[in-house]
């Protein structure tokens, strides 16, 4: 109860003080602030010294014009020049040449093989040797083929012995038979001699060739001409009929090139091969730049179902021996003739995200073109969607927008701006020369209450004592 009687009390005090907090606050608020005294310029006071000093105001001003040219002039941002090495595009023929690796075979490998069981005497050549065809190659012990090739002689020889007696007595025969001291059944006998004689000296004349042929296994010689390979079989080794290897010979000039044609170029290809031209095949070692150009010898007659491709090999001339047998090489087969294609380099096609571009420098500028390829060919490429001589930007484009100024890269690849800098330099130095003022080297665009515009004031008392 005694709360309750004094809170009218307590109300009122808390409004008093209400009050008074509110017309404190805006009495504050009416009162302005004293604004901060701006800093004192020493180059800004400097003129009124001279002014006393007879100095005329006029004076001072073609320095300060010319030590603020400088500044607005290297201010100022100059148009964007992009340096960029540019080519024209040509117009001629370009081959149409359907690329593909291929390795080189040799036409003729073999495996030297001896036809008889025997022991190797002697070998004629050496490893790696280029051999002629007919050389001899190995030579094997043969002394039981010469003992029967003589056995089989003596024996031709004992049965012509008796054909020629047999021949003897027939001839006797006919001359009895003729006088009728024998009848005829003598001559008909004698006649059967002969031809059993005859007969068994036939069958010694093939029993001799048969030795004789025995004998020449006993000599192996070269199948062709070609390189040797490793001696698989030394002098003193011991030989089974066509089962040892000895050697072999591969065959190096000329020398063939097999490669696989995809089965989309597969009517291209034919095409091109049913024309009165011959298909031009050229081969291209990876570390040669020099392409060797063959003949087309084999087109395999069934697509391979594993692979979707072709088989095809050709010839080529090897007597630099450049190409050897498995090596791998860069296969070109022409098919036809673009004619009259515009041709630029593939260092000026951009991939954009709406196709290919090119940028061509017109009235100084560079212009977008979008082009459509028709066949790449190397370093170059056939295209649509440009004309011939038209300049196009091959270095440099990676810094070009549509419309940015382009200037031809000088030889020397200096880039524009270097040297023009620098004179660009000396007129400013040259202005703050002139003013006469050392702040005038900066370029004249120093900030107020730099080190450069407190050095003013030091100028200004020199005047009353020139005066």
């Amino acid at each position: 109860m005694n709360f309750v009687a004094r809170l009218p009390a307590h109300l009122t005090g808390i409004t008093f003080w209400g009050v008074s907090l509110t017309l404190g606050l805006v009495a504050c608020s009416q009162k302005t602030p004293p604004e901060a005294t701006p800093p004192v310029n020493p180059a800004a006071s400097a003129p009124a010294p001279a002014a006393t000093a007879g100095a005329t105001p006029a004076a001072a001003a073609p320095g300060a014009a010319a030590g603020a040219a400088p500044g607005a002039a290297a201010g100022a941002a100059p148009a964007p020049v992009v340096s960029v090495v540019t080519v024209k595009v040509e117009k001629r023929d370009v081959p149409v040449t359907l690329k593909a690796v291929g390795s080189a075979v040799s036409l003729a490998s073999v495996d030297i093989r001896p036809q008889v069981t025997s022991a190797v005497t002697q070998v004629h050549f050496k490893e790696g040797q280029f051999v002629n065809k007919g050389d001899l190659l190995f030579s094997l012990d043969t002394r039981t083929d010469e003992t029967n090739l003589a056995k089989a002689k003596a024996q031709l020889a004992k049965d012509q012995a008796a054909l020629a007696d047999a021949k003897r007595q027939l001839t006797r025969s006919r001359e009895l038979v003729a006088q009728n001291f024998v009848s005829g059944a003598a001559v008909d006998t004698a006649q059967t001699l002969v031809d059993s004689s005859a007969a068994v000296v036939a069958s010694d004349t093939a029993a001799v060739q048969a030795a004789q042929v025995a004998l020449s296994y006993g000599k192996i010689t070269a199948p062709h001409s070609g390189r040797t390979g490793v001696i698989n079989t030394p002098a003193g080794s011991i030989v089974q009929a066509n089962i040892t290897v000895m050697a072999n010979v591969v065959q190096v000039n000329p020398i063939a090139v097999s490669f696989n044609l995809p089965q989309r170029d597969l009517a291209d290809f034919l095409a091109a091969a049913s024309g009165t031209e011959q298909v031009k095949v050229t081969a291209t070692l990876p570390e040669d730049k020099k392409p060797m150009i063959g003949k087309l010898q084999f087109v395999d007659n069934a697509v391979d179902p594993a692979s979707g491709t072709v088989k095809l090999k050709a010839v080529f001339n090897n007597k630099d021996s450049k190409l050897w047998p498995g090596l791998f090489v860069n296969v070109g087969l022409t098919t036809k003739k673009i004619e009259d294609a515009l041709v630029v380099p593939q260092a000026a096609i951009i991939q954009s995200v709406r196709g290919p571009i090119v940028y061509v420098v017109e009235d100084g500028k560079a212009v977008v073109r979008p082009i459509k390829m028709v066949y790449p060919a190397g370093p170059e490429a056939a295209v649509t969607g440009v004309q011939e001589n038209d300049v196009l930007v091959v270095d440099g484009k990676q810094n070009l927008r549509p419309g940015v100024k382009v200037v031809e890269r000088p030889k020397e690849n200096k880039e524009p701006g270097k040297d023009g800098g620098a004179a660009g330099a000396a007129p400013g130095a040259a202005a703050g020369g002139a003013s006469g003022a050392a702040p005038g080297a900066p370029g004249g665009n120093a900030q107020p209450g730099t080190p450069a515009n407190a050095a003013a004031p030091a100028a200004a008392p020199a005047a009353p004592a020139a005066k």
